[in-house]
């Protein structure tokens, strides 16, 4: 007899966790509401894709390119935390090519953050203006990461500040950035309603980052106002408060898609930025990060939900809304 708890329906709909057990106790899950779901994709057809985060130099790539072979886990996107001003311009084409062989998107950050400068008021309990990028300096530090890291090969950019982004955009239409180049919010500055998401899809944003505690129905509105990729860590490092939502991936994805799964790593230290001295922990993490991502993907096979994923090597987001540009004197 075939174990109902690794089978899917045979409507091909996908199967709910313990749903067939619970039933027989005469506790059944309510059926999902149709009207909750994405009416949204990704160009190519997708409803998600994968992202591999922390991934912060040649070494801890290499490592989660031989993981991810190993694994067989489908890699779309890696991305870096610590900033294209932490790596050289050795580091940074060894990094293109490598993920130019594999067809895998690489994404890094923008330059100086608002915690690592010097203004006391991000060490106060308020936070102050988080990573935002203070002062002209800061801005323009931001631009010529993205200007060095284009010209050596980067497509996909990360930013946490709204000016940097609507900066950054401009110089995207201006033919300064290439016009393939993709910007993606940061998980710590990701918007938490539909409004300010909205908002910034408009700024230039091409993938958004929200926070992982926001719930499903949040999903739900944000889909109603914008079909900009979302990005969400599916287990989110302690920094951003460890959630482990393995079990809701298949909820995720019905109602945040287009949806990149990102698949983080809890109870391990802080690694930005990266440097020798924190080689062991990031090449190990690297790998778990992985480990981490074949789990989710074998949780949604078993339940079958794991249809649906953009082929790999897609990296673009389809039609999008924006502000319009200001004219040019």
């Amino acid at each position: 007899m075939p174990d109902p708890s690794r089978t899917a329906p045979q409507d091909g709909t996908p199967r709910r966790p313990g749903a067939a057990a619970l039933a027989r106790l005469g506790e059944a899950p309510p059926e999902p509401d149709p009207g909750d779901a994405s009416p949204h994709s990704f160009p190519d057809g997708g409803s998600w894709r994968t992202e591999i985060p922390s991934v912060e130099g040649p070494e801890a790539l290499a490592a989660v390119l031989k993981e991810s072979a190993r694994l067989e886990v489908p890699v779309h996107r890696v991305s870096q935390g610590s900033g294209v001003w932490m790596l050289t311009d050795d580091e940074i084409t060894e990094m293109v090519g490598a993920c130019a062989e594999r067809d895998i998107e690489l994404c890094l950050f923008t330059g100086p953050r608002g915690t690592w400068d010097i203004g006391a008021a991000t060490r106060t309990q308020s936070g102050g203006g988080g990573l935002r990028a203070r002062g002209h300096d800061a801005v323009a530090g931001c631009v010529e990461d993205a200007l060095r890291a284009t010209r050596l090969g980067v497509k996909c950019l990360l930013v946490a500040d709204e000016g940097v982004l609507w900066a950054l955009h401009r110089l995207r239409a201006l033919g300064e950035l290439p016009a393939d180049t993709t910007f993606k919010v940061s998980a710590l500055v990701g918007p938490v309603n539909p409004a300010s998401y909205a908002v910034w899809e408009r700024l230039g944003a091409d993938s958004l980052n929200i926070p992982s505690d926001l719930t499903l129905a949040h999903l739900t509105e944000i889909r109603r106002a914008s079909r900009a990729p979302m990005d969400l860590y599916i287990e989110a490092p302690d920094d951003l408060g460890g959630y482990v939502r393995m079990y809701e991936a298949a909820e995720l994805i019905r109602r945040g898609a287009p949806l990149y799964l990102k698949f983080g790593l809890s109870k391990t230290p802080g690694i930005y930025p990266y440097g020798g001295h924190l080689r062991d922990l990031t090449l190990a993490s690297a790998r778990e990060r992985v480990r981490r991502g074949r789990l989710v993907l074998d949780l949604l096979a078993r339940h079958g939900a794991d249809g649906g994923m953009s082929p790999l090597g897609s990296r673009l987001p389809g039609e999008l809304q924006r502000f319009p540009l200001p004219e040019r004197n």
